[in-house]
């Protein structure tokens, strides 16, 4: 079966019952033991679409590369982070949500309709806000905030591997690869590492026992 390609049919529903700014809205970096989780919203140009546009998951590196600035070039976008002090302490489903409320916050001029991926919208949003499970491969302006968000998190992903070299970091974006995994057992736990995560938290737990 032919994958779905996402499309501008919900941003027009939204702008033909009166939405003036529409904003697609996504988070990545829940499931990594390391690093934040990063968000992004994007208010796409009707007349200005970057054409390929799709799930990031979806697209080979160079192809998102490519996109992110062809987006950064045509779009109204923001970015933001929860750090992983704030995803140990409100747990990372909370994290995202903070991340992606602080990505509406520094949207200028303020969107009036929030397209969100997911099947939940953040409690701490103010603008109204609908969401769209698989909205990444379903809604074009989520499909280039999930861009915007996967290209800037591993970016920082590379430049914390340059620092703690071994994780592998620079490849696998601080998700559990073996290699990860590996040398969490070998070098140990940097404080980039999300304690409250089963394998880290397991770690320092043998460490102390």
């Amino acid at each position: 079966m032919a994958r779905p390609v996402p499309d501008f049919s919900h941003e027009a529903d939204l702008i033909a019952a009166g939405a003036r700014c529409v904003a697609g809205v996504d988070e990545v970096g829940r499931g990594p033991l390391a690093g934040p989780v990063t968000a992004a919203a994007v208010v796409l140009d009707p007349d200005r679409i970057p054409a390929g546009l799709n799930d990031s998951k979806a697209l080979t590196a160079k192809r998102r590369e490519a996109l992110f600035a062809e987006i950064m070039a045509v779009a109204q976008v923001s970015v933001a982070h929860a750090s992983v002090d704030e995803i140990d302490r409100l747990n990372i489903l909370y994290a995202s949500h903070l991340a992606m409320e602080r990505a509406v916050a520094g949207l200028a001029p303020s969107p009036d309709r929030l397209l969100i991926d997911g099947n939940l919208v953040p409690a701490g949003l103010t603008v109204e806000a609908r969401a769209v499970v698989k909205g990444d491969a379903r809604c074009l302006s989520i499909a280039a905030a999930s861009i915007i968000a996967k290209v800037t998190r591993d970016r920082i992903m590379v430049g914390l591997a340059q620092q703690h070299p071994g994780y592998g970091w620079e490849t696998n974006a601080g998700y559990p690869s073996k290699r990860h995994i590996s040398a969490l057992q070998d070098i140990g736990v940097t404080p980039h590492h999300r304690r409250s995560f089963r394998p880290v938290h397991n770690i320092l737990y043998q460490d102390k026992s």
